[in-house]
């Protein structure tokens, strides 16, 4: 497949709310697997389509469970606060602690289209609000409790 160049902070697109996705063909495949190989080519654990200059509602996150695939994810419920530290692939060198719902349940559908549901804490709640965010224009320092000196 293909390595995407990640956009970085001051690239209008990070910074536009992306557009849905109505329509669920072999572009939407692609663009995910697409999106597979630049996150793990990076070493990141998640990535939304508008970081790769594309502005449609997909985002992939992997924790270390494994791959998931989420297409117009909406986050239904929100549950406790905590606080952590968070980077981004689109803002290298910086680090940061941010607060968020400690527990999330998203709704999204999958690559054929079909609903899917996922509950989830923890790294899994924090990395979808983070990549949720990125489908807002909104990035991890819009949300910074604190800087965190010598992030990479």
């Amino acid at each position: 497949m293909a390595v995407y160049k990640i956009l970085e902070v001051g690239d209008d697109i990070l910074r536009t709310k992306a557009k849905e996705v109505v329509n669920f063909n072999d572009s939407i495949k692609r663009l995910l697997r697409n999106m597979e190989d630049t996150m793990y080519d990076a070493d990141g654990v998640g990535l939304a389509a508008p970081q790769i200059g594309v502005s449609k509602r997909v985002i992939i996150v992997d924790v270390g469970d494994g791959l998931i695939e989420l297409i117009n994810p909406v986050i239904e419920q929100f549950e406790g606060e905590e606080e952590d530290q968070e980077g981004c692939l689109s803002v290298p060198g910086r680090q940061g602690i941010v607060k968020r719902a400690a527990s999330v349940k998203v709704s999204a559908l999958d690559r054929a289209g079909n609903n899917i549901v996922i509950d989830a804490e923890g790294l899994l709640a924090r990395a979808l609000q983070h990549e949720i965010d990125h489908l807002e224009g909104i990035l991890f320092i819009d949300k910074l409790v604190a800087e965190v000196q010598g992030g990479d």
